[in-house]
């Protein structure tokens, strides 16, 4: 399972406690998806065993990186601005919830090993094979990675620009 974690703009949790579905967790491996400001509309996808050529080449084109994150300009200064935390949790009583997305789910309250503030988003995402594409308009993007072949997590669409 390796190692699992929440973001949050709050420094000072101490439980998590379950919510209708439990306490969310995010795995390592797309932990770069929630490096960001919470409500930043964001699109994010990688290829998996089923994605086609095609879609590789549309949606990667020249691009060397493992996941990319696009997300809209006008987010860029609160991106720049931003601290958040990352709060390490114990894996014991997680499951997963979402393979494709990385979400893991605990039902009882959840005590963090650790906080990490990250005082620099876009540095941070950029360590992780990430590439962070700025864009006017998430809408076209985020309609055209549904109907792929790639794997992919639309966050926080409701506070996206509708063009």
């Amino acid at each position: 399972m390796g190692k699992l974690y929440h973001i949050s703009e709050d420094p000072k949790i101490k439980r998590f406690e379950p919510r209708e579905q439990g306490v969310f967790a995010i795995s390592g491996e797309l932990l770069h998806n929630y490096l960001l400001p919470r409500n930043c509309p964001r699109v994010t996808y990688y290829c998996g065993p089923q994605t086609s050529a095609m879609d590789r080449a549309q949606f990667f084109g020249y691009s060397t990186a493992t996941y990319i994150v696009a997300v809209e300009s006008a987010w860029l200064k609160q991106i720049q601005q931003a601290i958040i935390y990352c709060y390490e949790f114990p894996t014991d009583d997680f499951l997963l919830f979402d393979p494709c997305a990385g979400y893991y789910v605990a039902q009882k309250t959840i005590t963090p090993l650790q906080v990490k503030p990250i005082y620099n988003v876009m540095d941070e995402m950029l360590k992780r094979n990430v590439e962070l594409r700025f864009m006017p308009s998430l809408t076209s993007l985020a309609a055209a990675v549904k109907y792929s072949s790639l794997n992919f997590s639309l966050i926080r669409m409701q506070y996206a620009r509708q063009v």
